[in-house]
């Protein structure tokens, strides 16, 4: 059974930085795409950053490029988001998924069948 556990939100004021950690279990292949995702009440959810299980560079939405930074660790089976310069805009539930077969762009949500349960990021202004 997949099982993905974010953890490391927060409230943080305009400027600071956080850093969320997604720890996966339950199986053993690379993923094929590895996602952070983000949504806010009443909006889609939207792709923030993700990483391809074949290589390459990473996705990250305009929104956060050059501030944001997605990682993972595969011996600790870890993937984590690094959050720079924060801004009040970047308040949102953030969620990291998995996509263990092949399938069309890591950046949709759709394309995920695994999910975390979330975790709050605040900023203040």
């Amino acid at each position: 059974q997949v099982q993905l556990v974010e953890s490391g939100g927060g409230s943080v004021q305009a400027g600071g930085s956080l850093r969320l950690s997604c720890a996966a279990s339950g199986y053993t292949a690379s993923p094929n795409c590895v996602g952070w995702f983000r949504q806010t009440p009443g909006k889609e959810r939207e792709g923030v950053a993700a990483i391809y299980g074949g290589g390459g560079s990473p996705y990250y939405a305009s929104s956060v490029k050059g501030r944001f930074t997605v990682s993972q660790d595969s011996a600790k089976s870890t993937v984590y988001l690094e959050m720079n310069s924060l801004k009040p805009e970047d308040t949102a539930t953030y969620y990291c998924a998995v996509r263990l077969s092949d399938g069309g762009y890591c950046s949709r949500a759709s394309e995920y069948k695994y999910w975390g349960q979330g975790t709050q990021v605040t900023v203040s202004s």
